[in-house]
């Protein structure tokens, strides 16, 4: 069964051009020109990955994303931005607002493709952890069924991404990774390719989530000049 991809876009020639080009890729494409269409879509249809405009009339993209993210029933949903705003100031609230992924127009269908079937890819992976729903280091815990996070304090809803790097971190106790090496095992990116941007924002969310102080870190350290761990040391 084809993979169903949600287009959202208030430029007709813009959505179905990426129509056309994931038909031929083989998956199946829903289309919605607003925001508000695009949410009650997803309702009722649950796509595989959302490619999301961010400048629309009425409810924009980011506040698209945020709706979805605040979703228990649609948070699970990865989101692609593919818009015009290309200011990394407008790639952090992007990704800040819960973005699996950020790409800018004018755009390469085939980098398109190949940036939806990545997300595709990790998503897929991470819907299949294994008998063991639990991960724990120290007294951080992961729940790989619901992409719940806990602490002795809180429980948190992460997005697909932020669980994904956690899972990773959290699968490699007290060992540091660079960003680029984030970039490159959970994000898929070719070494030197991805933005370093991206993983300080997702670092910074989930801290924002879990720790009692996100200033002073104890569950998701970073070590100068090296990179970011998840510490064992916290029970």
């Amino acid at each position: 069964m084809a993979d169903t991809i949600l287009v959202v876009d208030d430029d007709v020639d813009v959505a179905e051009a990426i129509e056309r080009t994931l038909r031929r890729c083989g998956f199946d494409v829903l289309v919605a020109y607003r925001g508000a269409d695009a949410i009650e879509i997803a309702r009722r249809q649950h796509p595989a990955v959302i490619v999301l405009d961010i400048v629309m009339p009425g409810m924009s993209g980011i506040d698209v994303c945020r709706h979805l993210r605040a979703s228990m029933e649609l948070a699970d949903i990865p989101i692609v931005f593919l818009t015009a705003k290309a200011e990394i100031s407008d790639k952090i609230e992007g990704y800040t607002a819960g973005a699996d992924d950020y790409l800018t127009k004018p755009f390469d269908l085939r980098e398109l493709e190949l940036r939806i079937k990545a997300v595709l890819r990790r998503s897929q992976q991470t819907g299949v952890s294994g008998s063991n729903e639990e991960i724990r280091v120290g007294a951080l815990s992961l729940n790989t069924r619901t992409f719940e996070i806990s602490t002795p304090l809180v429980t948190e809803l992460l997005t697909p991404v932020e669980f994904e790097m956690m899972q990773f971190l959290m699968s490699y106790p007290d060992r540091v990774f660079s960003a680029d090496e984030l970039l490159q095992n959970v994000w898929g990116y070719p070494p030197g390719t991805g933005m370093p941007d991206l993983v300080r924002v997702h670092i910074k969310n989930v801290r924002d989530k879990i720790e009692p102080t996100p200033g002073e870190p104890r569950y998701l350290r970073n070590i100068l000049r090296r990179g970011y761990l998840v510490s064992s040391d916290t029970l």
